[in-house]
């Protein structure tokens, strides 16, 4: 499957939040014991936070984290790819856990599953786009 190569056009923070609201999985990357490790989660975005119910919530906990979801055509070699990379802090507040839980199911049925947000300091986003390189 080869086509020609795209250009990667940097999306806006906003615009990317808002494509990876529009995707309910993703992939969380964390450390176990100073190793990088990723597995698939589910997630929303909510006031510009990315929540993520998972099985590992508790091993991310107080970590530096990243979140990646992408929405890629690999035959038209087209869409778009945005990480998130913050502060995962457990969710607390057993009325927030409640509207969460009810919105956002996990993807691993595990037990120990957490809900954490993560505070964004970096959001990066592509879009792959026809063109030469500018």
């Amino acid at each position: 499957m080869r086509g020609e190569p795209r250009r990667l056009a940097e999306l806006t923070r906003p615009e990317s939040l808002r494509l990876l609201d529009q995707v309910p999985i993703g992939r969380i990357v964390y450390t176990v014991r100073a190793l990088p490790a990723i597995v698939p989660a589910s997630h929303l975005v909510d006031n510009g936070m990315v929540v993520v119910r998972t099985h590992v919530g508790a091993e991310c906990a107080g970590s530096v984290v990243a979140y990646q979801s992408d929405d890629i055509d690999v035959h038209a070699r087209t869409g778009w790819s945005v990480t998130v990379t913050g502060v995962a802090r457990r969710v607390l507040d057993q009325d927030e856990l409640t509207a969460y839980e009810n919105r956002l199911t996990p993807l691993i049925n595990a037990r120990d599953v957490g809900t954490i947000r993560i505070y964004p300091e970096i959001v990066t986003g592509y879009r792959l786009v026809n063109g030469p390189e500018n």
